[in-house]
């Protein structure tokens, strides 16, 4: 559901990078008021384990299209709402300007439906008042699907009325709702399992973590090295390996944008803002679409021996996974102890005039 420059005009870009920013800001401020850092290694990893597993896409089986896990949800789960908006803001950062997933302009729409609907909507409205202080597995599961599927409805609708508002394209609302809404349930519907099986592991490996992000406690004195460790396993091996099993079928975006205009792409305004930030991600990203570089195609197209095989075993897409999986987990890391630090300097300061005062 990474949406791409074409569907945004540089207003709405502007408003969504403005909405973005000043939630990230706010979550920037909740975490900085936290003085637990035992909380930090669990971003990066979590991050981590997010990013690689964004690149599983899943066929929603009868239909021609496919998912991949949102991930929203299980960072709110288990950071809590506002650095779980941080780490998805990490990960979709770093998805677009190393590997072209998602546009520049588009990021602050993206950073919006992918992290805040799942973080202080599904979490706090759907999950937490279904599972409540009891996280039986049968509580989990339930809010798991219930919380993943709202969740990327109201992400899918954003999507809708982000394009809408922004009229550069050819995609009516009222045809383009009725194509994203059902393909994105059923995609919430996988989601929802795949987020039961990430919280039951950790509820399995330590049960009090969940208590204590719920209770907003801190996490000091829980040795959380078994959810480190199995996520840290996930994420390499998912990164470097089942992301050669990923469906070759378009995503629930692309799948609605060809069911909406019959084609694969969509033809947006070609302003300067588009051209110069398609130009800046050309230099930046690295390994784009999770691959080494590649010449371009010659004239006449790909033939039948071009077509990739699957699973499309790959060294580039492996490199992909593991590089952004780590550059993810530094780039979490790193704002988690820059907010710590500042917050313990701010302690100290507060501390010494008092000192003064007495």
């Amino acid at each position: 559901m990474h949406m791409a420059d074409a569907l945004i005009s540089p207003a709405v870009g502007a408003a969504m990078w403005t909405a973005a920013g000043a939630t990230t800001v706010y979550c920037a401020k909740k975490v900085r008021e936290d003085p637990d850092q035992s909380k930090i290694p669990l971003m990066g990893v979590t991050g981590a384990f997010i990013f690689a597993s964004q690149m599983l896409n899943f066929t929603i089986p009868g239909t021609g299209s496919s998912g991949h896990l949102g991930g929203g949800l299980i960072l709110a789960i288990l950071l809590g709402p506002e650095a779980a908006f941080l780490v998805m803001a990490s990960v979709l950062t770093v998805q677009a300007l190393f590997f072209a997933d998602g546009g520049l302009l588009a990021l602050g729409c993206n950073i919006f439906n992918l992290g805040f609907f799942p973080a202080f909507v599904a979490f706090p409205l759907i999950y937490r008042k279904i599972v409540r202080d009891d996280p039986t597995p049968r509580r989990i599961v339930a809010g798991s699907i219930l919380g993943a599927a709202v969740g990327l409805q109201l992400g899918a609708l954003g999507v809708v009325a982000e394009t809408a508002l922004s009229g550069i394209s050819e995609l009516p609302f009222g045809t383009f709702v009725v194509m994203m809404l059902p393909i994105h349930l059923a995609i919430g519907l996988v989601e929802g399992l795949a987020t039961a099986a990430v919280i039951l592991f950790v509820r399995q490996a330590r049960p009090e973590l969940l208590g204590r992000v719920a209770a907003s406690k801190p996490l000091r004195g829980v040795d959380i090295r078994p959810v480190l460790i199995g996520l840290t396993v996930a994420a390499v091996v998912a990164g470097a390996a089942f992301s050669w099993f990923a469906s070759a079928n378009p995503d629930g975006l692309e799948w609605s944008i060809a069911k909406v205009t019959g084609k694969g792409e969509v033809e947006g305004i070609s302003a300067t803002v588009h051209r110069t930030l398609a130009s800046i991600q050309e230099k930046t990203a690295f390994l784009p679409d999770y691959a080494f570089p590649t010449a371009e195609p010659p004239a006449g197209g790909e033939t039948a021996e071009d077509t990739p095989s699957w699973p499309a075993v790959d060294a580039g897409t492996s490199t992909a996974g593991l590089v952004g999986a780590a550059i993810t987990l530094l780039v979490a890391v790193g704002a988690g102890f820059v907010l710590q630090r500042r917050s313990a300097k701010r302690l100290a300061s507060d501390h010494r005039g008092e000192t003064d005062r007495d």
